[in-house]
């Protein structure tokens, strides 16, 4: 007997849902994938189970999403890695965006502009008159080569036409742990991570990267208003499915998962990661998706950075 779409995706989920996140527990999207997956095991009578499968740049995780039946039974909790990796890794085992169908974006976070204490500079323009007079003199750390971190410097670099010296390090905190000491002179990690240190003036916040202002820290302004118009790098996180999911399903998970995005404790779990809840529809998802792929493409060719 046939049954369509429609009904079926009525009836749809009969059994657990497997959540996969490539990264390891604990993390930004780990905490926003987690949030999700409690209230759509409400919603859906069924188990959302979370699992965690870190590697390769998220390629382990986001791969083994691609492979899975399109039966909307594995979902895949994606990062703005996802339109890094294509223009770093010599080798994908998928790919990108065919592969795979945006649901909706969960959460984005945006880079802070921090320097050390030493710095003389107040803004963004006066940084950036510096970087200028003094070409190669300010050193930045990241938590690694091609890092969202990283990415975004070189995006201000080039954008700000400066000359500056990355300094890579095993994770943020170390890299962190070396700018409060004086070791390097700037940064562009989460709001989280630098949120203590500024507040006792150990680091000096200059700007956020976001196209807006940040709701947690909204007298910050961002680079965009500061002197670089349209200036925007963000992480991102949201919920994609394997390619081939029957719309029905697909339109019946995004509808869940906006409403979890809704929810006010779901809200206030991400605000205290330092990420602000989106829920947009799987089109706006997908073209943010594009125009990272292309910024990046950009910033990526411009610098000639590569993987070892």
């Amino acid at each position: 007997m046939l049954i369509s779409t429609p009904i079926f995706a009525q009836h749809w989920p009969v059994r657990p849902v497997r959540y996969i996140v490539p990264f390891p527990p604990g993390g930004g999207s780990d905490v926003a994938a987690r949030a999700i997956a409690v209230k759509l095991s409400e919603a859906w009578g069924q188990q959302v189970v979370v699992d965690n499968r870190p590697g390769a740049a998220t390629l382990l995780g986001t791969d083994l999403a691609a492979k899975a039946p399109p039966d909307g039974y594995t979902l895949l909790h994606a990062s703005a890695s996802y339109a890094i990796n294509p223009h770093l890794q010599k080798k994908m085992p998928y790919e990108t965006l065919k592969d795979h169908t945006p649901v909706t974006q969960a959460a984005y976070q945006p880079y802070v502009l921090v320097t050390h204490p030493s710095v003389a500079a107040r803004n963004v323009k006066e940084f950036i008159a510096l970087a200028r007079a003094k070409p190669g003199a300010l050193n930045f750390g990241s938590p690694g080569a091609g890092s969202g971190g990283h990415l975004a410097v070189e995006h201000f670099r080039l954008a700000s036409n400066t000359v500056m010296v990355h300094v890579p390090y095993r994770g943020g905190a170390p890299a962190l742990t070396d700018l409060i000491a004086g070791q390097i002179q700037f940064m562009f990690p989460t709001m989280l991570a630098v949120a203590p240190h500024v507040k006792t003036g150990r680091l000096r916040s200059l700007a956020v990267t976001s196209a807006k202002r940040a709701a947690v820290l909204p007298d910050l302004p961002t680079i965009s208003e500061s002197g670089l118009p349209g200036f925007e790098a963000t992480s991102w996180n949201g919920v994609m499915t394997p390619a081939g999911v029957a719309p029905a399903i697909i339109a019946k998970i995004h509808k869940d998962v906006v409403h979890a995005l809704r929810a006010a404790d779901v809200r206030d779990k991400l605000a205290a990661d330092g990420a602000e809840a989106v829920g947009n529809t799987p089109q706006e998802f997908a073209q943010i998706i594009r125009n990272d792929l292309a910024k990046w493409g950009k910033v990526i060719a411009a610098t000639g950075l590569k993987l070892e």
